[in-house]
């Protein structure tokens, strides 16, 4: 085994750094608030990123190259090294990489071999890098456990996980191998660019020959992966940035969505469909759209993408027609693999459009009852085929939204190949890419002049840019409950923003009746609010699961409705800023508890909800350095709140904010006002693609509050504890 690798300086232009050793070559490219770390071989193929598209929402459907400085801001390099106020030095025996603040090493590579230059570490790639005692490790996309990551071990892989353990199963849906570190010095987030399958490990891993280590190991064997400088808040804003601008959903899907596979298993689907419109209508319950379950598509007892089944639903063009009208969008579920015995499959086959082996033969899966082939969305003819057969099939009946569901790609065989756009590649080491091409074939049916909203369950870093997702099939219980929060904290430090779960949980018992009120409470502050299941009892959990409950049911459905203009709002200003719609309070408050129940939703919301059966009340630590509204109430510090389980969650408003709110479809701005102090809040409104803002301006003097920007008084309602005059402007 060779340890002892000597790298010699090749090259050097202003912002990079080229080093060579035999046929290793490492590029050290130097950004704004981020260094990038390549490590691969003379002439070896470095497959196309699909996660890194800085500031951008759109990126070619082959990709971007992965050493692309585009969009990135260079930063110009002397003899000494620096990014922001951490110093870097590059060491040439074994390429060791050192990160200083000062004196104290923020981080450095392990001693000995921290890279897998020769195969000496085994199969893959390898990075080895410093660990600290007690330092705290966030990100990793729909990780399990807690918000805290330090001491674990992580696979990363795509699965399909129906009824995972919240608090431990590993892998679920999505591959993001990203993680904010904080130690004693600093923190750093790291990136690690690839899609084949690896593992992180965080501590659980020990070997007495080493120094404590954190390691990341790959299938693939280059290695390319970004550094991020800064605070655990700008850390992940810069990491969204490099991730390119998501895609803001229609407002509509910030209402409640209706979801049920229930409906369309039934043999009178389209009955069950118009039937759940009609009891909205009678509880009086806002909805925004429907997830249309595969049952659609069947033909006898299994399911066929892009086929109707006429006997369920006879006409589904006036269908969508006739929900749209009452303001419902459908949003049906498609799925990647074709059965065996499908309509088209002879066709495909023929045509190579199949992941496939080396002769040519698809590579079947088991799949929904049957056996199945996954289309090769590298092929640009599969990729054609696939937005050809979403528009007919689809798109020009009216169904615009697509649910890509299933595609986790659940491929382990090295022998079967992927068209790779030409340049044929082994289909494993890309599996999660999958994913993200078929929602990207499945979004460009639909006309780039229109908002529209696609879903996908499985993704990567970046995904956001097509897709909005949720955390899989979930089970229905109160551990699941809080372990389903914590994914969603977890999500949120991983640079997702439009995310949510199936409320009352999908698979398992129906919830119970303290349960499902509190799951709702909860989802009302969470960016999807949609209840799904497939109850063990044959039951759908829908909003009338419980008739004696329905005065709850429609009072939390109707706080939903009247936050919906400030979400939409958040949504927006998340989009343009690259931050996270919900988010836990230690990012602006770094003495607050991480693993808390409370949480934000927005810059302004304080959300506390209740996780665990038989509590109806709970003290609250606000966070520091403001002043918070409870209702009229002013509090600060510690607060102890009444948590009903057949009423209204309570929830926090911080000072200086302005919270837009739907009120009998008026849109009336509440002001929590400061003592004293002015501030500007930007107010998105607008279903145009390039989005319309309004800018409010509230000063809160002696004497007066004087608001700008809103013409009517009917239109404001301000909490202020000083009542003070309002004048406006």
């Amino acid at each position: 085994m060779k340890w002892d690798h000597r790298f010699e300086l090749i090259e050097s232009g202003e912002s990079y750094r080229i080093y060579h050793s035999e046929d290793n070559i490492a590029r050290f490219d130097f950004f704004e608030h981020v260094l990038r770390v390549a490590i691969y071989k003379e002439g070896e193929r470095l497959f196309p990123t699909y996660s890194i598209c800085p500031g951008e929402s759109l990126l070619p459907r082959h990709g971007r190259d992965r050493l692309s400085t585009e969009g990135l801001k260079g930063v110009p390099q002397g003899k000494e090294l620096c990014i922001d106020n951490v110093n870097i030095e590059i060491s040439p025996q074994n390429l060791r990489l050192f990160c200083r603040i000062g004196d104290s090493i923020l981080f450095c590579d392990r001693e000995g071999l921290a890279y897998n230059f020769d195969g000496e570490l085994g199969q893959g790639s390898y990075h080895y890098l410093s660990r600290e005692k007690g330092e705290r490790i966030f990100g990793l996309g729909d990780k399990t456990g807690n918000i805290n990551k330090a001491g674990r071990h992580f696979k990363m892989e795509t699965f399909d996980t129906m009824g995972f353990d919240a608090n431990s199963s590993d892998p679920l849906y999505k591959q993001v191998p990203f993680y904010i570190c904080q130690n004693s010095v600093g923190a750093y987030g790291i990136f690690y660019d690839t899609y084949s399958n690896g593992e992180l490990d965080f501590g659980a891993e020990h070997n007495n020959y080493y120094s404590p280590y954190k390691v990341a190991h790959f299938e693939e064997r280059p290695l390319v992966y970004y550094v991020i400088f800064g605070t655990a808040s700008e850390i992940l804003q810069r990491f969204s940035f490099l991730l390119g601008k998501a895609a803001l959903p229609p407002r509509w899907t910030f209402r409640y969505c209706g979801s049920t596979m229930a409906y369309t298993d039934a043999p009178d689907a389209e009955k069950q469909l118009r039937n759940f419109a009609s009891l909205l209508q009678k509880y009086d319950l806002d909805c925004g759209g429907f997830y249309l379950s595969s049952g659609y598509t069947q033909i006898g007892d299994r399911r066929y993408v892009f086929h109707w089944n006429k006997d369920k639903i006879p006409d589904p063009k006036k269908l969508a027609e006739d929900f749209k009208k009452q303001g419902i969008h459908f949003l049906p579920n498609v799925k990647p693999a074709f059965l065996t015995d499908h309509p088209l499959y002879a066709s495909i086959a023929s045509k190579g459009w199949f992941l496939h082996y080396p002769d040519g033969t698809p590579a079947t899966f088991p799949f929904w009852g049957g056996q199945a082939s996954y289309l090769d969305f590298t092929s640009d003819e599969a990729f054609d085929f696939w937005t050809a057969c979403v528009k007919e099939n689809l798109v020009d009946l009216g169904y615009d939204s697509i649910w890509n569901d299933n595609n986790e790609y659940d491929i382990h065989d090295e022998d079967i190949l992927a068209n790779g756009w030409g340049t044929p590649i082994k289909a494993k080491r890309i599996r999660p890419l999958f994913p993200f091409l078929m929602t990207m074939a499945s979004r460009a049916a639909v006309s780039s002049s229109e908002r529209v909203m696609c879903v996908s369950r499985s993704g990567i870093a970046g995904h956001e840019r097509l897709a909005q997702t949720w955390t899989g099939d979930n089970k229905t219980s109160f551990e699941d409950f809080r372990g389903n929060h914590k994914m969603a904290m977890t999500m949120a430090l991983s640079g997702y923003r439009f995310f949510g779960q199936d409320i009352g949980g999908f698979a398992g018992p129906r919830p119970e009746k303290e349960l499902f009120l509190r799951w709702i409470q909860y989802g009302i502050f969470t960016p999807r609010f949609t209840l799904h299941s497939w109850n063990d009892d044959g039951s759908s959990t829908m909003p009338w699961l419980y008739e004696d409950l329905m005065d709850e049911v429609k009072a939390l459905f109707a706080l939903r409705k009247s936050l919906v203009p400030y979400i939409y709002s958040e949504a927006n200003r998340a989009v343009e800023e690259y931050l996270p719609l919900i988010r836990p309070v230690f990012l602006e408050d770094e003495s607050y508890d991480i693993e808390s129940d409370c949480f934000f939703l927005g810059d302004s919301i304080l959300a506390c909800p209740v996780f665990d059966p038989g509590i109806a009340k709970k003290r609250i630590v606000l966070p520091s350095g403001n002043g918070w509204y409870l209702g009229d109430e002013y509090c600060r510090g510690e607060k102890d709140i009444d948590t009903p389980l057949h009423g209204l969650p309570p929830y926090f408003v911080k000072e200086g904010s302005v919270i837009p709110m739907d009120e009998q479809g008026q849109t009336v701005f509440h002001i929590y006002a400061k003592k004293d102090g002015a501030w500007d809040y930007r107010f998105y409104d607008d279903e145009s693609i390039n989005n319309a803002s309004r800018l409010i301006r509230v000063e809160c003097l002696d004497q007066v509050i004087v608001v700008h920007g809103v013409q009517h008084d009917k239109h404001i309602r301000v909490h202020d504890v000083m009542h003070r005059m309002i004048r406006q402007k």
